[in-house]
């Protein structure tokens, strides 16, 4: 009897300030307590010097990690996406990874207006809702415990 893997889940978002970070670790703990893997990109891979120091690693891991996990959840927020979030969302779409996209920004009250048309189509966006994003991940996880038994 082959042994179940954990579900593993890519945390992308912006990391420019303690802020940005602490809230994707937010995010972190949420898929942890319920049982998933994680990657989170400025623990698991570190981050890059303001001088571009080490931004190669950084962007070899980050690449290899979106090859390997089930699910990418992207913070949306911000009258723009964050470029890097952008591409890991893009590349995660290409190949078929459900992404899960978090807005939180209050700021804006319509998110499909500020969110990127090729982002907002890619994901599905969850607005205002840690608790949504919980459900969704609940979901997912109740899903593919089904279809692996199933098989």
């Amino acid at each position: 009897m082959r042994e179940a893997r954990l579900l593993k889940v890519y945390i992308a978002g912006p990391l420019h300030n303690e802020g940005e970070r602490w809230y994707l670790e937010s995010i972190d703990s949420l898929c942890r307590d319920l049982g998933y893997e994680t990657y989170l990109p400025h623990r698991d891979a570190g981050l890059c010097s303001p001088s571009g120091d080490g931004c190669e690693f950084f962007f070899q891991r980050d690449w290899h990690a979106l090859d390997e996990v089930d699910m990418l959840v992207a913070v949306l927020n911000g009258p723009e996406v964050d470029p890097g979030t952008a591409w890991e969302v893009g590349y995660a779409f290409a190949r078929s990874c459900p992404i899960f996209g978090l807005y939180e920004d209050t700021r804006i009250s319509d998110p499909k207006a500020s969110i990127n048309l090729m982002i907002y189509n890619s994901a599905t966006i969850l607005c205002n809702s840690k608790e949504l994003l919980r459900e969704k991940l609940i979901t997912f996880m109740n899903e593919h415990s089904e279809a692996n038994a199933n098989a």
